[in-house]
């Protein structure tokens, strides 16, 4: 299998990228707005078209520029005398981005299905591209059976196939997170001019493409320290004159690529903000971090981040500065969302449970015998006492790859786990890349290191595992936004556990129309919909406006998000009075594309 593997290596990646490039067109044409991209849309046309960073500023600019780079040959109308744009909005910086995208999608003229559809291609673009980096670095890790093996769970993954074409920064955080710790790790092990320049820009570029990237400093750091300090390190005895040396070194290195990662950052906020005036970004802060709200640490972020906006030199480090302020704001505050029949935020148990309903069961058996060979491979070493101190110098200089990846997952997971944004299994993104190519590499180390007999039961192990990743991935097609493993009894079910991105980000309003085409009788439905698309354009006559407190007087028809409905039905502050609590009494009709839940009340039992 494995020489099948190498032999047929550039026909079979071609073959998973080209299913992975299909489907992800298909699903960036045929799904809805969702929710955030009716902010996030808007926000990278203004940066490209108006070089103003007023819309959306709580995100890093860069997944927003690809997006929006597109859009300039459309020819939009977008004006700017409107509210949303000159701050006349009651909630200038709350409401703003929000209007805008409704003018720029539905008002001012746009074809927005157009819109929607080319500003997704260049998150698409990424993630292929992320796809051929993942093979490229497994097959650098354990060859290029480990590099296809790696691609193989990346492009098969629903979730991955669910996000990878919408206008967020999901995606790109994970590819951009995978291109900077691939040439971070590269500069540890040679730290030439070239790889300094390269690591500081990949750098630079990561901490633009989400404000939680920051969290990959501290691994840096300590990956930095340990590799520096045991790279000459190689019998495990204590020259620490030498490894002092070597750290002392690193440190200065390191520094430089810092600057050039520093640089990178001015020049992307520059190149996105240098047309707005000093002001309006001011009223930003002052928004965000009200001096009025007698709180120290809003005082002093107001303050310094006014004291750099007042100089044009250190304009963009202001607004970048920004961002990660009002991101630790916002984890501190949570997000309020509904899990396992109950509605509020900070539940502990979230990731965990949404990453082992939402992961397909093949990737969790591969990660749980990754986990339990590495642990017997350490317990192994650690029990060969004499050898200790060698084993682990030797183990901390040529294992800095897989020690800094796992580092990260942890790192990033209990950090996911101890914060209050309960809002989806996209955002555990970064961890997956890390995870794909650890699995790869600790799937194929087994097999080399073992007897053909047990090597022939692990390939087909494997390749059983394969193949069913890849089956549920192919009939889970087109709802891999609403994608949940069998242990719960699949896709159908997720909402009874989660909901938001995780199930229903507006995604399916496209398909709400195509059922309703397919039923001509029915002339009129009440529709509830959470997302970014515009229901009373696209149903036209048919369009019912309608929400919880409303109480259905006569029959009818009724489409329900599943965000709405479970956090409706589960919020303790609603009363049966003023929620959907009376759809229990009712089994769906339909389900279109796991989102939306379709209900008939009859005549004879109308909700008082």
């Amino acid at each position: 299998m494995e020489k099948f593997l190498t032999k047929h290596s550039k026909l079979i990646v071609a073959g998973i990228l080209t299913f992975f490039a299909v489907v992800s067109i298909l699903n960036a044409n045929n799904d809805s707005a969702t929710f955030d991209e009716v902010a996030h849309i808007p926000a990278g046309y203004s940066y490209v078209s108006q070089h103003d960073t007023r819309l959306n500023p709580e995100h890093p600019p860069l997944i927003k520029d690809l997006a929006g780079l597109p859009l300039l040959f459309l020819h939009l109308n977008f004006d700017t005398t409107q509210p949303f744009w000159t701050g006349e909005l009651p909630n200038m910086w709350d409401e703003g981005q929000w209007a805008a995208g409704r003018h720029l999608l539905y008002e001012a003229g746009n074809n927005a299905d157009q819109i929607i559809f080319w500003s997704r291609l260049p998150i698409v673009l990424l993630s292929i591209l992320l796809g051929l980096f993942l093979f490229k670095w497994g097959k650098e890790m354990a060859g290029t059976s480990a590099g296809i093996f790696a691609l193989a769970l990346y492009a098969f993954d629903p979730n991955i196939l669910g996000h990878n074409h919408f206008v967020t920064t999901d995606l790109g955080v994970a590819a951009f997170l995978t291109f900077a710790f691939y040439y971070f790790l590269k500069f540890l092990k040679n730290p030439s001019g070239k790889n300094i320049l390269l690591g500081g820009f990949f750098l630079g570029l990561l901490l633009v493409s989400k404000f939680s990237s920051i969290v990959a400093l501290p691994i840096f750091g300590l990956a930095l320290i340990i590799y520096s300090l045991a790279k000459n390190n190689r019998d495990g005895e204590n020259n620490w004159r030498t490894r002092l040396a070597s750290l002392g070194s690193y440190l200065l290195k390191a520094l430089g690529a810092f600057a050039v990662a520093a640089i990178v950052i001015w020049f992307v906020y520059k190149a996105n903000s240098f047309a707005m005036p000093k002001e309006t970004f001011g009223k930003t802060i002052d928004f965000f971090f009200a001096v009025e709200d007698a709180n120290p640490k809003a005082t002093i972020t107001n303050q310094v981040l006014h004291s750099l906006n007042n100089s044009s030199l250190t304009r963009p480090w202001a607004t970048y500065a920004f961002g990660p302020a009002w991101m630790v704001k916002r984890v501190v505050g949570g997000n309020g969302a509904y899990f396992m029949g109950k509605v509020g935020n900070g539940f502990t148990a979230y990731f965990p449970t949404v990453f082992l309903i939402k992961e397909t069961l093949p990737f969790l058996f591969l990660a749980l015998f990754a986990l339990g060979y590495t642990f017997k491979q350490i317990i192994k070493s650690s029990l060969q006492f004499k050898k200790i101190k060698s084993k682990l110098a030797n183990f901390l200089r040529k294992s800095v790859v897989e020690y800094s990846l796992f580092a990260f997952i942890i790192l990033y997971a209990y950090l996911s786990i101890q914060g209050g944004l309960n809002i989806g299994f996209r955002h555990l993104f970064p961890i997956l890349p890390f995870a794909y190519l650890l699995i790869a590499k600790k799937v194929f180390e087994f097999t080399h290191t073992k007897k053909s007999k047990n090597h022939h039961i692990l390939a087909i192990a494997v390749s059983l595992l394969v193949l069913w990743q890849i089956g549920a991935t192919v009939f889970a097609y087109p709802s891999y936004t609403s994608y949940f493993n069998e242990s719960i009894g699949g896709s159908k079910n997720g909402y009874n556990y989660v909901t938001d991105s995780n199930t229903d980000w507006g995604q399916d309003l496209k398909r709400l129309k195509i059922w309703l085409d397919q039923h001509p009788e029915i002339d009129k439905i009440h529709v509830d919909y959470f997302g970014g698309g515009n229901p009373k354009l696209l149903l036209g006559a048919k369009y019912v406006q309608w929400w919880d407190s409303m109480r259905p007087v006569q029959p009818g028809w009724y489409a329900i998000s599943e965000n709405f409905l479970m956090g409706s039905i589960y919020d303790s502050k609603k009363t049966s009075e003023d929620s959907y609590r009376w759809t229990q009494n009712f089994k769906p009709v339909a389900q279109i594309g796991k989102s939306i839940l379709i209900y008939y009340v009859p005549e004879n039992y109308l909700v008082q």
